[in-house]
C-alpha cells in the first residue's frame, strides 16, 4: 500500500526477480520483495523485514542486493515495520483509490475549496453536503493526495484535520 500511495512510484511488482551468487562453494539466491519504477524513470528495489528479524544470512543477502542494484543504477531500500497508525489509514484510504469515487467533479471542486484551509474532516464534509455522499470523494482525494492529513499521527476520524495538499502554514 505504501508503494501504491507514493506519488513518486508509477508502477511496482512483487518478487520481481531472483539474484544468484556464490559464497565459497555454495550458491545463494534471494528474491527481493518489490521493484518500483519511479516517475523520473529510476528504479527502487525494496526488501521488507523488521529490524529485529534480520539474521546474518539475510543481512548478507540484503548487502548483495544493494550492490547489485548499485551496479545497474537502481536504489535499494530495506524497510522495517510500517507504523500501525499509517498502515490503518492507508488500508482505509486504499478502498477509495478507484477513480469512480472522484467521478463527481462538483464534489471534488467543493472539497478542494472547503479544505483550502485546515478543517476537521466531518466539518468540511458537512459543508459540502450529505456526508454519506461526500465522504467517498473526500477519501479518494486523500488517497490521491490532493487533500492531506497527518496519516501517521492518528487514525482518521471526524475530528482529523484535513487540508489541501498544497497548503502551507502562512
Amino acid at each position: 500500500m505504501r508503494l501504491d500511495f507514493d506519488r513518486e512510484v508509477t508502477a511496482f511488482s512483487s518478487q520481481p526477480f531472483w539474484l544468484y551468487w556464490q559464497v565459497g562453494t555454495r550458491w545463494r539466491r534471494h528474491a527481493p520483495d518489490f521493484f518500483a519504477r519511479l516517475i523520473d524513470g529510476g528504479g527502487v528495489v525494496v526488501d521488507v523485514r523488521p529490524d529485529d528479524r534480520i539474521p546474518d544470512k539475510d543481512a548478507a543477502a540484503f548487502a548483495v542486493t544493494a550492490r547489485a542494484c548499485d551496479e545497474v543504477g537502481w536504489a535499494f531500500r530495506r524497510l522495517g515495520v510500517v507504523d500501525p497508525v499509517l498502515a490503518a489509514n492507508l488500508r482505509w484510504l486504499s478502498r477509495y483509490r478507484h477513480p469512480r469515487h472522484g467521478a463527481r467533479i462538483d464534489l471534488v471542486d467543493q472539497l478542494v475549496r472547503v479544505f483550502a484551509y485546515p478543517t476537521p474532516l466531518m466539518v468540511g464534509a458537512a459543508r459540502v453536503g450529505d456526508p454519506l455522499a461526500v465522504l467517498p470523494a473526500l477519501f479518494h482525494l486523500l488517497w490521491q493526495q490532493i487533500l492531506a492529513a497527518d496519516l501517521d499521527v492518528a487514525v482518521l476520524a471526524g475530528s482529523s484535520i484535513v487540508r489541501a495538499a498544497s497548503w502551507r502554514r502562512p
